[in-house]
């Protein structure tokens, strides 16, 4: 791993050096003291204003560096440095306000807030703790770009080890581009056997013909994650930390439960989505046209989880000493769709099929008093579907029905959104969501060598949920979003790792609001999250409060403004709430009535440069730790980490 790390950096490290020698004097300073604000958010601040040829003979522009997300946004490439993106540098490049993070980069997260708006009618394999770094499709990004573009990650880890994200991507002509993507992680972590060993690599292309007809979209992802498992704390070692005992400062001194857990999990995929333009009107009069489109979306995944450990008492009982647990999930899904683009509908209407298989396997059979769990889970499902988008003035509007109309799953779905903008910087949303899904697969169907981990549950309802969200954006008032959902059948791991679906439904609300105040150089950044659950407390559990809130100062350093400064201190705290407790043997969470944790505060103190368009951070984590009390847990017998110093930096160059 560190020989890959190396190699990639050298690799990149000449690039760049050989891109400041071909741009010469067109590369500037992203903070040219000659620049208003608003020319600030420039990503490239006119950096390659040399001439290329791009379709036709012009100058590269900001705006000509593009990202394409799967549903077809378009965003820029963003060099600039904001509290934001602050938020975003951590392992998942995702703000974690509503996440706990355990001690170790890479583990896992506890959740501090839930999300129950995603459209799929189809059940996942499962083990979700260890699926916050997985790319799946909606994640892969594409690309445009008039120059070839890159993007070097680099973050320090806990003890031993580094993180690396290396970005490549080049339009090899107007119509073709290709991107490459490497994540690599490897950190030893504070605590006995919590070293996180991680590495995806993607490949995506995406492909427009020159008379614009046929469109393709396709990746390759893989993912490589493997875990040592500890257990958490033995009950011993968790007093010895409670009390703040000197003896044990160094956390490896604290004795854990396993000795030899393992886990690990790996996945490749496989994507294809293509169209071509069957029908097409052209009329230099009319700005809204009448098109007919005919698709095709194919995607093959397999996911393998493992788990391996000599037997151990807190788990139960074994069939052998050594327990060996192998798993997998095979998918396919085919897809062919008809789109219809036309004024006299508002918008645009597509039609689609769906074929899927499935796949859901072990290594043999399991016989058990009265039940037997079988090798494979297999079947098929044949759904159907509408989605409808439509653009009125400053309204739009987005539809969705699919339904599984014959098969060996179950399932449905309808969602409608509405999105009203105001102005360039505020907008409204609404939505709503009604969700009929199976409970994933390791809830219907598990073998394991520890005899209560055996189960196969095929009376098992569908969970069915309905979830009304709404949602105001502003930069100049404030951004906030309030969710009510509501769940029948929730299906959860109970206090004995058992899979269990709620006798009642589910009633949560949750309601996030954020504001930034700016006093000059200095700024307030503050978010406050409120959750409730009305009805099913036995059984979901999140704090009542969640708050961050930063203060920070920013300024421009040294004569000519080279520099770009951003530091500050960030405080987070949450309310106490019955923590759900981590097993590692499902990879899972599940729920405890046995001790309340949170109610700690945690102080991050940081320091961000930009050169150029390069950024720095640098962050003290969990300043506080050594005098607020040792109550600060991530789960039950699992401490959040104490204080420690991390940096890193993300640097952009093109040639």
């Amino acid at each position: 791993m560190r020989n890959v790390f190396s190699i990639v950096f050298i690799i990149f490290l000449s690039t760049n050096l050989f891109a400041q020698v071909r741009t010469g004097q067109g590369v500037t300073s992203p903070y040219n003291s000659d620049l208003t604000p608003e020319e600030y958010r420039d990503s490239l601040q006119r950096a390659s204003e040399r001439t290329i040829k791009v379709e036709i003979e012009g100058k590269t522009h900001f705006t000509d560096y593009k990202i394409i997300s799967h549903s077809f946004d378009t965003t820029l490439i963003d060099t600039t440095l904001n509290i934001k993106k602050y938020y975003k540098f951590n392992f998942i490049n995702k703000d974690n306000f509503e996440l706990m993070a355990f001690q170790n980069m890479g583990q896992t997260f506890n959740k501090l807030g839930y999300k129950f708006e995603s459209p799929s009618i189809i059940p996942e394999l499962g083990m979700n703790s260890k699926f916050y770094n997985y790319k799946k499709i909606e994640d892969i990004k594409y690309y445009r770009v008039p120059t070839p573009t890159s993007e070097l990650y680099y973050r320090s880890a806990l003890e031993q080890g580094q993180l690396l994200n290396a970005f490549f991507t080049a339009n090899t002509s107007p119509n073709l581009n290709l991107s490459f993507s490497f994540k690599g992680l490897r950190s030893l972590g504070k605590y006995r056997r919590s070293l996180v060993s991680n590495s995806d690599f993607r490949v995506a292309a995406s492909y427009n013909s020159k008379n614009k007809k046929y469109n393709l979209r396709s990746h390759y992802a893989a993912h490589n994650f493997s875990f040592e498992e500890n257990g958490g704390l033995t009950a011993q070692s968790d007093e010895f930390f409670r009390s703040g005992n000197s003896n044990y400062s160094d956390r490896g001194r604290l004795d854990v439960n396993f000795d030899d857990a393992e886990s690990k999990l790996l996945g490749k995929r496989y994507y294809l989505e293509h169209s071509y333009k069957l029908i097409e009107e052209k009329d230099t009069v009319k700005t809204k046209l009448t098109n007919l489109t005919l698709g095709h979306i194919y995607s093959y995944e397999t996911k393998h989880y493992g788990f391996d450990m000599t037997q151990n008492d807190l788990l139960g009982d074994a069939f052998e000493e050594n327990v060996n647990d192998e798993t997998g999930l095979k998918e396919m899904n085919n897809q062919l769709y008809a789109e219809l683009n036309s004024p006299k509908i508002l918008g645009n209407f597509r039609a689609k099929g769906n074929y899927y298989r499935f796949s859901h396997f072990y290594n043999g059979v399991v016989f058990l008093p009265g039940q037997t769990i079988d090798q494979n889970l297999k079947g098929t499902a044949l759904s159907g579907g509408v989605d409808w988008n439509a653009t009125i003035k400053s309204f739009n509007f987005k539809a969705s029905a699919s339904s599984i109309l014959a098969g060996d799953l179950k399932g449905n779905n309808f969602i409608a959104d509405a999105n009203y903008t105001i102005d360039s910087i505020s907008s409204v949303r609404a939505s709503i969501s009604l969700i009929s899904k199976s409970p994933n697969y390791n809830f219907l169907h598990s073998q394991s060598g520890y005899v209560d981990y055996n189960w196969q549950n095929d009376d098992f309802n569908n969970e069915k949920i309905r979830n009304i969200s709404f949602e105001f954006i502003s930069d100049k008032w404030l951004n906030a979003s309030a969710s009510i959902s509501q769940i029948d059948n929730y299906t959860y791991f109970d206090e004995n790792s058992s899979p269990t679906q709620a006798p009642e439904a589910l009633n949560y609300l949750k309601v996030k609001v954020s504001k930034e105040f700016t006093f000059g150089k200095f700024a307030l950044d503050n978010t406050l999250m409120y959750n409730n659950v009305s009805k099913g407390q036995a059984f979901f559990r999140v704090p009542e409060f969640v708050t961050r809130n930063s203060i920070y100062y920013t300024n421009f350093l040294f004569k000519n403004k080279p520099m770009y400064l951003q530091t500050g201190v960030t405080f987070k705290y949450f309310t106490s709430y019955y923590m759900n407790n981590y097993n590692p043997l499902l990879s899972e969470f599940t729920i405890q009535n046995t001790e309340k944790f949170g109610n700690f505060p945690v102080f991050d103190v940081f320091a961000n440069f930009q050169v150029r368009r390069t950024r720095f951070y640098a962050k003290l984590e969990n300043v506080t730790a050594s005098f607020t009390g040792r109550n600060y847990y991530s789960a039950p017998y699992n401490p959040y980490r104490d204080l420690v110093f991390r940096f890193g930096l993300v640097w952009d160059f093109f040639i």
